[in-house]
């Protein structure tokens, strides 16, 4: 199998899951059982340590007999549960006595201080705390094996009591749950590949039987056909590609009869117009080719048809659009454009970055056609490049409401507020914890109900008063001393049909200090253009930077 083999990523993505799962499963099943493992030992013996504590010493004197402490541990020891106990009171004579069952494994000494602390520690007694001492427990290890040591003080004055029971039993059960859960897991996993191996081989076969068929009809085969058993979706599938053959069948044999009748039409055509433009074909050669030789004045005319012939593909493509927009037949295509980074790549694609200032705020998103804004910011910044003077400032911003102005807007950003709390105590020691679950806000994206500013401004010499109510209109052109410029004066008239497909619309103003100043206003929306089943007027953009209106 290939590494980008689909039948290989079915396989490893079944794994991944199965193992995924297994892991899952098999940790929280581990997790427990452990826990109810070490609960139901703790439990059992701290109960069977209370009450035997509380038997054994219940007998005794305020100030028993070191004697009297060893006989009480050890009837406390002799119980079920096994457990070593080491129980601390003082004699008659006033002195300490500790009676140990076992010298090795339970002395004061290998009890934890924060147990001791814990147990020696009076409790306020309130109606919260009925007791002045507690029993306090704690896990811990010795020499690599582990142990479970509680301890308590008897109320009302007597000894002070400690036990350390073995864990070992337990975990040896919880090392043999997790050798059981890892075995099933790796089971999991190996059974997992060979389904995902038989669902490839299901799934891929009839792929495999489709995609030969689509390289027979890329071929030119268009009698190729599958053969369709069952009725699941692969088997729909087939039978979509055979209605797909056979209509295309049909569509070239229909643009079959088409293309010969458009080959006469052609020929016939070119019939006529072979010896007009031959003639105009051949003055042409001669002229450009005598350039240098005619007189002064004729030589302006001859480099006028050869620029004028160059523009003549821009000024074709152009009216390609132009026809677009006036039929109609555009429509949006809306998703979510974080505004800053489109008009960052609008400039850097174009190669405009040393001579564009852009100012904009992060976060900005808006839900509109990426392909048309890039086309409406590519010709105003194209056009302040060309006919302006630099740098090009862009900023770029959200108001609440539409302005009637060249001023900037009320920026709307976003931002997140978090925070938290949590509170845990020491495990073995009863310890109060409070702490308040940390909240977290994010509150980021467009801005609903706004709209969206763009202002794009150069550092020319302005837009003439008498020429701001046509810089949109087509093939309107602001300086008359270049009537023959290489822009086909359609490329703001472009740049504002794509600004009222989104309901939008563009003005072009003087700045104060200097410069011209075309202002986008869009929605942050445009949804309801597409889902009220609305074409937003004209569409279709294409070209950028385009000369117009200046």
């Amino acid at each position: 199998m290939r590494w980008t083999s689909l039948r290989l990523r079915l396989v490893v993505v079944f794994a991944l899951v199965a193992l995924t799962a297994a892991v899952s499963a098999s940790g929280i099943a581990y997790w427990l059982n452990r826990n109810t493992v070490l609960d139901r030992t703790q439990n059992a013996v701290l109960n069977d340590f209370r009450k035997s504590l509380e038997d054994s010493t219940r007998s005794l004197p305020l100030r028993p007999r070191c004697s009297e402490l060893q006989d009480a541990a050890r009837q406390m020891a002799a119980g079920p549960q096994n457990y070593a106990v080491l129980l601390i009171g003082v004699d008659r004579e006033g002195k300490d006595c500790a009676a140990t069952t076992d010298k090795n494994l339970l002395t004061l000494r290998n009890v934890p201080e924060s147990l001791r602390s814990a147990v020696e520690q009076v409790r306020p007694v309130d109606e919260s705390n009925r007791y002045s001492h507690h029993l306090y427990w704690q896990r811990k290890e010795l020499g690599d094996a582990p142990y479970l040591v509680a301890g308590a003080k008897v109320i009302g004055g007597g000894p002070t009591g400690y036990m350390i029971k073995s864990l070992a039993s337990e975990r040896q059960d919880l090392n043999s749950l997790a050798w059981s859960l890892g075995i099933a897991t790796a089971l999991a996993l190996v059974g997992s590949a060979l389904l995902a191996q038989a669902a490839a081989t299901t799934v891929l076969r009839p792929v495999q039987r489709l995609g030969h068929a689509a390289r027979q009809l890329g071929e030119g085969r268009l009698d190729t056909r599958l053969r369709v058993t069952g009725t699941d979706e692969l088997a729909d599938l087939s039978r979509t590609f055979n209605r797909t053959a056979e209509r295309l069948q049909q569509r070239v044999e229909e643009l079959s009869g088409r293309e010969a009748a458009s080959r006469r039409f052609v020929a016939d055509m070119s019939h006529e117009l072979r010896t007009p433009l031959t003639a105009i074909t051949a003055v042409s050669e001669v002229l450009e080719e005598e350039a240098d030789s005619l007189d002064p004045m004729i030589a302006p005319a001859v480099q006028l048809v050869v620029s004028e012939t160059r523009r003549l593909n821009d000024l074709v493509e152009n009216l390609m659009e132009v026809t677009r927009f006036d039929a109609g037949t555009a429509r949006l295509v809306l998703d979510d454009v974080d505004v800053a980074d489109q008009v960052t790549a609008c400039i850097d694609v174009r190669a405009w970055l040393d001579a564009v200032d852009l100012d904009a705020d992060r976060g900005i998103v808006a839900r509109l056609d990426p392909r048309r804004l890039d086309v409406i910011l590519a010709n105003l910044i194209g056009n302040a490049l060309k006919h302006g003077g630099s740098p090009v400032r862009v900023s770029v911003r959200t108001e609440e409401g539409r302005g009637t102005d060249a001023g900037a807007g009320a920026a709307a950003g976003a931002g997140e507020d978090g925070g938290g709390a949590a509170g845990a105590g020491a495990e073995g020691v009863p310890a109060d914890a409070a702490g308040e679950p940390g909240e977290e806000t994010a509150d980021e994206g467009r801005a609903g109900g706004g709209e969206l500013v763009i202002r794009v401004r150069d550092h020319g010499p302005g837009i003439p008063e008498e020429v701001l109510p046509h810089v949109f209109d087509r093939f309107y052109k602001a300086s008359a001393s270049r009537p023959r410029s290489e822009g086909s004066g359609l490329g703001l008239s472009i740049a504002l049909e794509n600004a009222h497909i989104h309901g939008g619309e563009i003005t072009a103003a003087n700045h104060p200090e200097g410069g011209a100043v075309f202002t986008l206003r869009l929605p942050m929306d445009a949804s309801p253009l597409t889902d009220g089943g609305q074409d937003g007027g004209r569409g279709g953009a294409t070209g950028e930077g385009s000369e117009g209106g200046r």
